[in-house]
C-alpha cells in the first residue's frame, strides 16, 4: 500500500486529537496501517496541538519538512506555520475562522490577514481548499464541530485511504453519543463544502 502523510495542526480546544481518534478507528475497521503521533503543547493554554497520521507501510511516525501529503489546518496562521511541512504536491485543507492569540487581542503582534494567509500557502502547495469551518459547524447544530467539517473536507479529497463511510462509522463510535448526529452533519457540510472547490 501506498504510503500517505497526514498533518494536522490546531490550537487547544478546536478537537485535533478527537480527529485522529476518529481517522485512527477508520483505519482499524478499513484495515489499514496507521502510525500516529501527537504534540500537545500548551494544548490547554491555546497553544498549538500537532498530529502526524501515516497510512500504509511506514516505518517511523515522523513527518519531516516538505513530507506532507496533506495539511489539515484547524486554523490559518497554525496552517500557515506548519507550511514548512509541505510541498509542491501537497494538498492544503484549512479553516478561514481565526483564533487570535491573546498577544494579537491586546495589540502586541498582528495577526496576518487570511487572504495574505492562503496566498502564500496556495503558493507552496498543489491546491488549497479553504472553507469556513466554524460557521459551517454552527450550521450543523455545534460549533464545536469545527473538527468534524474538516473531516468532512478531508474525506471530500479522497486523498485517503478510508472510505467516507468507514470515517462515519468511526464518528459513530468515537463521539459521545450527544453529539453524534450533529458531528455526522457537519462531517456532510465539509464535505459538500470542500467537494464544490475541487
Amino acid at each position: 500500500m501506498d504510503v500517505t502523510r497526514l498533518i494536522m495542526v490546531a490550537v487547544g480546544g478546536q478537537g485535533n486529537l478527537l480527529a485522529s481518534r476518529v481517522l485512527g478507528e477508520a483505519a482499524r475497521i478499513s484495515q489499514v496501517a496507521l502510525r500516529m503521533s501527537e504534540i500537545h503543547g500548551m494544548a490547554q493554554r491555546g497553544g498549538v496541538v500537532e498530529s502526524a497520521l501515516i497510512f500504509g507501510d511506514a516505518k517511523s511516525t515522523i513527518i519531516s519538512d516538505a513530507e506532507a501529503d496533506v495539511l489539515l489546518g484547524f486554523e490559518p496562521a497554525e496552517a500557515l506555520r506548519a507550511l514548512k511541512k509541505c510541498n509542491a504536491d501537497t494538498t492544503v485543507i484549512t479553516n478561514t475562522a481565526s483564533l487570535q492569540p491573546f498577544t494579537a487581542a491586546i495589540g502586541k503582534v498582528v495577526y496576518p490577514d487570511l487572504d495574505e494567509i492562503c496566498r502564500l500557502i496556495a503558493s507552496k502547495c498543489a491546491s488549497l481548499i479553504s472553507l469556513d469551518a466554524a460557521a459551517l459547524a454552527r450550521q450543523a447544530g455545534n460549533v464545536l464541530s469545527v473538527n468534524m467539517v474538516l473531516l468532512g473536507a478531508l474525506a471530500a479529497t479522497n486523498l485517503l485511504p478510508l472510505s467516507r463511510s468507514s470515517i462515519k462509522e468511526a464518528i459513530g463510535l468515537v463521539t459521545r453519543e450527544p453529539f453524534v448526529q450533529t458531528n455526522l452533519k457537519a462531517f456532510e457540510l465539509g464535505g459538500r463544502k470542500a467537494g464544490g472547490q475541487k
